[in-house]
């Protein structure tokens, strides 16, 4: 319940106009964090705005809209005298129309979101005048939702890496006793994430989620095979991306069927065709692996360049933006001799920004943020729930109570079968951690052909997830990082790669979760009781989603994919879901 002595900040993202959220702290503490996506099941939710997060943090909170206090966005005016929109022009001068609107009318994105804004508040009945409205420079509130969730006691260097915010897309600065101080800025279209977003284009994929399966399909190819170094230099810090290959707007985009690329001809007479085919083709593998490799040097380059001086003072680097999901980059910051912690915020897409926003609000004030244990900050549902959901379903799928929900998975598991587990509060960001994934045996035969034909139908050769007893991590992993949000990437000793050759690349490397009693109780607490049984510390995890769907939110969200997934077996809270005998022929 709240008290009228407390603050209430609700952050919002969604200003570029994907990954809308909301985050609502109660003074300083981060009490709920839900992505739109989630509830409208629209992958990304492009062009809406945070309506139904907003109201589920209102009702996981048990507060009145009336009790909100201020509004944090993740996106800013920027003045005709910053830096940022002459860069634009300049960088833009063949498309003179881009050029003169950036410098004439340079915050038109801005009022237009605002108008926006002022509509979702006045349906979440929030008043102008009781709730101000605080915008925060997009990169910003990327650097604080890495930094100050759990704010170091150190000099922190500060890496946000993103695609693009008003203009600006790279930060590199530096935090310290909660401040945090711009060493240098990037703006469009001179973008680490945009060079590798424009080569996802090229090898067949959607933006925002295609860079992963890019990145996933990396280690298969040669880096070496090709150069792809014409699509960028670094030069005394300075990164400049070939916009007559790249990044390009206007006449300059390669066009097929009436749709523009984020790539121009030139870049098709040098490297051959757009792929339409096989992705493990020659030589379209090997450039995902070569674009995977100049992303990871250049990055270092900069990094080197901006921030070395902080790092070889503490060695504490926080990265963030939609470039820190990428888990090969970060398995290389976190094993780089100048880093001895590195700082991977969950949420690192635009959805953390409603974090991010708020946060630097309450901390600019001075207030201390109460340190934020897991992420596990949207909604929860009774079995009650589950029962209704099931019984409102269409197909009616059979259902019974557990007494021991883990021990029947444990059961299920230990025979070979693909277990959907739901349980507890959602996750807020890009991974499933726990409570809405799918699991399996580690040592299950055929287990990634398992997945595949049920659930993923991903390439055959990425292997898939682990989860993983923080007690048994560090003789599975190499390397100095336990990770508990699954966000960088890791290698197998070798011992174990041999005992489980599912979960990893043939370098070794692969994501794993390490589970801690304190931050995951009831997977914590799974995990134990499989390895009671089987011997075994660790279970394949991956998220509770289709190809191109999001992470299920609720029971009915669950049961839905359920039906039309070749699941058998569906955990739910304290329920045991399974198919009608006419079903079972998947």
């Amino acid at each position: 319940m709240t008290t009228g002595s407390s603050t209430y900040t609700l952050g919002l993202a969604g200003a570029i106009g994907h990954d809308p959220a909301a985050a609502l702290f109660r003074d300083g503490e981060l009490i709920a964090a839900v992505e739109e996506e989630r509830l409208t099941r629209r992958r990304h939710a492009r062009g809406e705005m945070p309506y139904h997060a907003a109201r589920q943090c209102l009702q996981i909170a048990g507060i009145r809209a009336s009790e909100i206090n201020r509004i944090a966005i993740p996106y800013s005016p920027i003045s005709l005298f910053d830096a940022a929109r002459w860069h634009y022009a300049r960088r833009h001068w063949y498309a003179p129309d881009r050029s003169l609107d950036c410098l004439l009318n340079g915050n038109r994105r801005y009022r237009r979101y605002l108008r926006r804004l002022r509509g979702l508040l006045a349906q979440l009945h929030i008043a102008p005048e009781q709730a101000p409205i605080l915008p925060v420079k997009h990169q910003l509130a990327h650097a604080a939702s890495a930094y100050l969730l759990n704010e170091p006691g150190e000099k922190t260097a500060i890496f946000c890496n993103d695609v693009k915010g008003e203009y600006s897309n790279m930060l590199f600065a530096v935090g310290e006793e909660g401040r945090i101080r711009k060493r240098k800025e990037f703006h469009n279209p001179d973008s680490l994430c945009g060079m590798y977003a424009a080569l996802t284009d090229y090898l067949g994929f959607e933006i925002l989620d295609g860079e992963l399966r890019v990145m996933g399909i990396a280690p298969l190819g040669d880096p070496g095979r090709y150069d792809l170094s014409p699509l960028a230099s670094c030069r005394r810090g300075r990164l400049r991306v070939n916009n007559k290959l790249i990044g390009t707007v206007g006449l300059r985009r390669y066009k097929a069927r009436s749709r523009g690329h984020y790539f121009s001809q030139k870049l098709v007479e040098l490297l051959g065709p757009r792929r339409v085919g096989n992705l493990v083709d020659d030589p379209y593998l090997h450039y995902a692996a070569a674009i995977q490799r100049l992303y990871e040097d250049l990055a270092l380059q900069l990094l080197e360049h901006h921030l070395g001086d902080v790092l070889a003072e503490t060695g504490v680097l926080a990265v963030a933006g939609t470039g820190a999901m990428n888990l090969r980059l970060n398995q290389r910051l976190a094993n780089w001799d100048k880093v001895k912690r590195l700082i991977v915020h969950p949420a690192c897409s635009d959805s953390g920004t409603a974090i991010g926003a708020a946060a630097h609000v309450i901390r600019a004030e001075g207030k201390k943020l109460a340190p934020v244990n897991n992420l596990l900050l949207g909604p929860a549902y009774a079995s009650s729930e589950c029962i209704a959901a099931c019984r409102n379903h269409r197909d009616k799928p059979r259902w019974e109570a557990l007494d021991d929900p883990h021990g029947k998975a444990v059961e299920l598991l230990a025979a070979g079968e693909l277990v959907g587990w739901f349980r507890g509060a959602l996750e807020f960001g890009q991974r499933s951690l726990g409570n809405r994934c799918v699991l399996a045996h580690p040592q299950q035969k055929n287990v990634s052909e398992l997945i595949n034909s049920q659930l993923k139908f991903r390439e055959i050769k990425r292997p898939f997830a682990a989860a993983v007893r923080a007690s048994a991590a560090g003789e599975l992993l190499e390397g100095r990082q336990a990770d508990p949000w699954r966000s960088i990437g890791v290698n197998i000793a070798e011992d174990w790669r041999q005992r489980y050759p599912h979960i990893a690349y043939e370098d070794g490397s692969t994501r794993v979760q390490v589970v801690e009693a304190g931050r995951f109780p009831d997977f914590h607490r799974l995990l134990t009781r499989f390895e009671r049984e089987t011997g075994h510390p660790l279970l394949i995890s991956t998220s509770m989603s289709r190809p191109g769907e999001a992470l299920v939110c609720s029971p009915e969200h669950a049961i839905e994919l359920f039906v039309n997934s070749g699941l058998k077996y569906l955990i739910l809270e304290d329920l045991l879901v399974t198919r009608r005998p006419e079903e079972d022929s998947w």
